[in-house]
């Protein structure tokens, strides 16, 4: 799993039209953190584990994180997701 992008997370959220309580409460995370995590376009700074919730539960939600953080990272829906 690579690292996403606090970019890549609200592209996400926008795709799946959740808000930030919504990813909170199904990813676990709390509503401060994923703030803070998104306020960063690059590599966001924290606890590994939360990243990858917050990547684990896009995912599920029907996304595919694509490009590499430091090669045009982006983000799209999973046909038939």
């Amino acid at each position: 799993m690579s690292i996403i992008t606090g970019m890549q997370i609200r592209a996400a959220k926008a795709m799946l039209r959740w808000s930030g309580e919504e990813l909170s409460e199904k990813s676990g995370v709390s509503l401060s953190s994923i703030r803070r995590i998104e306020s960063h376009d690059g590599v966001p700074s924290g606890n590994i584990r939360t990243l990858e919730s917050i990547q684990r539960t896009l995912e599920e939600g029907g996304v595919e994180f694509i490009g590499a953080p430091d090669d045009g990272p982006g983000v799209r829906l999973r046909i038939g997701g």
